[in-house]
């Protein structure tokens, strides 16, 4: 749901639920919760169906500032629980970061929270936090798209059970989709390329949350369960490895 403006939340919303989707990405950043608290409440969905995430922004670090922007965030939503909350950036030259986790874990033992992850972490970063704290983060949510794989930090995800999650999964606009490779696997699937992006991600593990606003392209990205690509096909589009990342270093980035 990122920069999807709150008044438009409930009607993409609204149109991802009917599509089939049962998983809403948001942050306070986005500042759109109340509109996805608003088509959730709207839906007539089972609450149990939907899982909702949504994250910390990186002026609320520390113990009582995240307990006060969690209740902020659940307030707007008009939920008593989200399924998963996230530290949105590390902000290691702030290092509150391990103050903020053992906050949210809190959160999780009240039951506030479902599960509790993280997001833009490093290695170094989730290891300090497994160290120091007694919750393994459920989730880290990254930067990951066939140009920036992050085989090393998924690897490490799945020594660790992390859950990889992928944001930017198409590439952000970075020209991915008009590759000609994935325009070839593409047209051998009779599918687009940004099918074929997401069921790469499918198929490696990642969870995947492609951004749209644009009813047809939300139908499109949740019509990928029922073709598979082949070893070929995957070998291909992870030899588009650039190594090259397109957001933020979470090592630097210093926002907000």
């Amino acid at each position: 749901m990122w920069q999807v403006p709150d008044e438009q939340a409930e009607s993409v919303v609204a149109t991802a639920l009917e599509a089939g989707y049962r998983s809403i990405d948001t942050a306070t950043s986005y500042r759109n919760e109340r509109g996805i608290g608003a088509a959730v409440a709207a839906s007539g969905l089972p609450r149990d169906e939907i899982v909702v995430t949504t994250k910390l922004w990186n002026g609320d670090h520390g113990t009582e500032e995240t307990l006060r922007a969690f209740d902020t965030s659940l307030e707007r939503l008009g939920l008593d629980h989200v399924d998963l909350y996230l530290i949105h950036w590390p902000l290691p030259m702030r290092d509150r970061y391990v103050e903020t986790w053992r906050a949210m874990e809190k959160i999780h033992a009240d039951g506030r929270a479902r599960a509790i992850g993280v997001s833009n972490f490093t290695a170094g970063h989730l290891t300090r936090l497994m160290e120091t704290c007694d919750i393994v983060p459920a989730v880290n949510q990254v930067e990951l798209h066939p140009l920036f794989p992050q085989r090393e930090l998924r690897a490490f995800h799945a020594a660790h059970g992390i859950a990889t999650q992928a944001w930017s999964p198409l590439g952000s606009g970075h020209g991915l989709l008009d590759l000609p490779v994935l325009e070839e696997i593409a047209r051998a699937h009779g599918r687009s390329p940004a099918q074929v992006a997401i069921r790469w991600h499918l198929q490696l593990g990642n969870l995947v949350i492609p951004k749209s606003a644009t009813p047809s392209r939300i139908a499109e990205n949740f019509r990928v369960f029922d073709f598979a690509l082949d070893d070929g096909e995957m070998a291909a589009i992870a030899d588009l490895d650039s190594g090259l990342r397109r957001g933020p270093d979470p090592d630097t980035f210093d926002y907000g």
